[in-house]
């Protein structure tokens, strides 16, 4: 196969194209099930295969894909048919940076494929978490496991042929109790990394034992918890809010498709203008912001992008200041040109598609908070006057350009005078982006640090749905309204 998809980006270039790739799927495999309250709600699986072509042509891009590889040089036609006709009503050509011929491979570490694993090991390990989740206040719980797995192939025009095999693991857990007031709570898990594995062997069952316990504790006192108060107050955002504030807040704006006017979808734009690159202050000192692609245990780390591109550490933001985007080979040359300098050297390595039949968009990949300085979660608070503790997300609502975001958590410990004072519920806090991160006043140390993985990033039209992750310490954000 890989002989024919040479041969049809040969034929391609023979009649007048710039450039071609292919990125063939020999397979992609995924299983899912779902628990809930000992029931087994959910069990499929499913496998896909094909190939995606994508032809630059005269400034302009065409793209093609099919699930059948019978006739391959009819999708490899059909794409420059496409190339040719948008170049007809191109506006801005496509220019795509320079990038080095890679012949390489890469797959994500693991030492037990989860599709070799018999579904009985796997209702084993959900029936496992189900007993330690089924305790007094719960009144409903789910346990689930997806898995996913991805063989690619990529091969273009200008000397690139990559294998990639990508395996992941996606725990899930969640209970559900009636409060005082006779409202719904619930405590989630959202899957954490801490080793350096994406295989079967990641589900340990002392770490989810513990974790189950603790989710089921933390229940118990939301059930009885007082309200968030409405206040200005300082915030502790553990890693399981705080990575989705920065993947809402950071990750997002910083994708230069968006920046330069080309994704609206899903909560619109992006704030950042091209003009703030090297001289924005997007946050405090204490704020140390990279796209980290080599991060070996999330599913943010890929080896290549699709474009070919080797996975990347790029600086975002530096000691608070705006110094990177997350970015493909075409989007840093608009930049550029759109500037009238040189912002970006080259791509980030960021370019990704969800499937053989999508088109590569700039995605995140893992985008990172650098542990500080200030110690643990006990020594921020002990240096905290008047705060709350956060953590797990419930909602959040982000400005049209993501200049502004309100979310509200699972659960929160009111601080007064350097000490947790006891459980809050119906916990928010809300800010305008800007001034939120310029109020980062203590960042936690490598003890605090943790990677959270992200199953559902929704981005572009059609929708892909992406993963990735956040390596991401306790933070603690002053003057911030809570409790609205």
């Amino acid at each position: 196969m890989k002989q024919e998809l040479k041969k049809n980006i040969d034929s391609l270039m023979a009649q007048g194209a710039t450039y071609v790739d292919a990125r063939w799927y020999p397979t992609e495999e995924s299983n899912s099930l779902m628990m809930w309250n000992g029931n087994l709600k959910d069990l499929s699986a499913s496998s896909q295969s094909g190939v995606g072509v994508r032809v630059l042509y005269h400034g302009a891009w065409g793209f093609s894909a099919a699930s059948s590889l019978e006739d391959t040089a009819a999708i490899f036609g059909k794409a420059l048919d496409n190339a040719r006709t948008a170049a007809e009503r191109v506006d801005f050509p496509v220019r795509l940076a320079e990038k080095d011929a890679v012949r390489a491979s890469f797959s994500s570490p693991n030492l037990i494929d989860p599709f070799t694993v018999p579904l009985t090991d796997k209702l084993e390990f959900l029936r496992m978490m189900d007993a330690k989740l089924n305790q007094p206040g719960v009144a409903q719980r789910v346990a689930a496991l997806d898995f996913v797995k991805r063989q690619i192939v990529f091969l273009d025009s200008e000397g690139s042929e990559i294998e990639k095999t990508i395996i992941d693991v996606f725990p899930s857990f969640q209970v559900m109790g009636v409060d005082k007031d006779g409202e719904v709570q619930a405590r989630k898990y959202k899957s954490a990394r801490l080793g350096n594995t994406r295989g079967w062997e990641s589900l340990d069952p002392e770490y989810f034992s513990a974790t189950a316990e603790r989710l089921v504790r933390e229940l118990n006192q939301l059930l009885v918890a007082e309200n968030c108060p409405k206040d200005e107050r300082s915030v502790i955002l553990l890693p399981g809010i705080m990575f989705l504030q920065t993947h809402e807040t950071i990750g997002h704006p910083l994708e230069l498709d968006r920046i330069l006017g080309y994704e609206l979808a899903f909560a619109g734009g992006s704030f950042v203008r091209l003009e703030d690159f090297g001289s924005l202050r997007y946050g405090s000192e204490k704020l140390t912001v990279r796209a980290d692609a080599t991060l070996e245990n999330s599913p943010g780390s890929f080896g290549f992008d699709d474009d070919g591109v080797p996975a990347q550490n790029n600086l975002l933001i530096d000691k608070g200041i705006l110094v990177g985007a997350i970015s493909g080979r075409q989007m840093v040359e608009e930049a550029n040109a759109r500037a009238h300098r040189q912002i970006f050297s080259g791509s980030s390595g960021a370019n990704r598609a969800t499937a053989f039949y999508r088109v590569p968009i700039e995605r995140m990949t893992n985008i990172n908070v650098d542990p500080g300085t200030d110690g643990d979660l006990n020594d921020i608070v002990r240096g905290t006057e008047r705060g709350v503790i956060l953590d797990g997300e419930k909602s959040w609502s982000i400005g049209s350009n993501r200049e502004q975001f309100h979310f509200a958590t699972d659960i929160g410990w009111l601080v007064e005078d350097g000490e947790i004072k006891g459980v809050l519920k119906n916990t928010t806090y809300k800010g305008d982006t800007l001034k939120f991160y310029n109020s980062l006043s203590a960042v936690g140390d490598e003890r605090t640090w943790e990677v959270m993985y992200v199953d559902n990033c929704g981005k572009g039209q059609p929708n892909q749905i992406m993963q990735l992750g956040h390596g991401v310490p306790v933070c603690r954000f002053d003057h911030v309204t809570v409790g609205e």
